[in-house]
């Protein structure tokens, strides 16, 4: 059984992040960095793979109707805050003739403790 995080939203958050980052490499994906940040803000994982740079965004939800899905929470305005982010990495790693692509993994845990469901959604944005 595995032991999901109870306490807080960074907490939670943070499991998500590991298990989004485990989901990558096993998909045989390079991590270039993991919560970068800059004056704009913070981009969750940025990997690479078959040559292209991918900035990740990772959503962490528990199973409930609260507050929507994990993927519903990448709104317009978080869209344009990562984008706005990635433009600032591009700049400072003079990366700017990469080919880039913006992918969402979402976590999902039920309170039952089973395994966290995984999605990933490649050029998300």
């Amino acid at each position: 059984m595995t032991e999901f995080p109870k306490d807080t939203r960074k907490q939670l958050g943070k499991f998500g992040e590991d298990a989004a980052e485990a989901f990558l490499i096993q998909q045989n994906y390079r991590i270039l960095a993991r919560n970068w940040r800059c004056r704009t803000g913070e981009l969750d994982l940025i990997a690479e793979k078959d040559d292209v740079l991918i900035f990740v965004e990772v959503r962490t939800r528990r199973k409930s109707n609260h507050f929507g899905t994990a993927k519903e929470s990448v709104d317009y305005r978080k869209q344009r805050k990562v984008r706005e982010t990635a433009q600032f990495y591009l700049h400072r790693f003079q990366q700017h003739e990469r080919s880039v692509r913006f992918d969402v993994i979402t976590i999902e845990m039920s309170a039952d403790a089973e395994a966290p469901r995984v999605e990933h959604i490649e050029g998300a944005f």
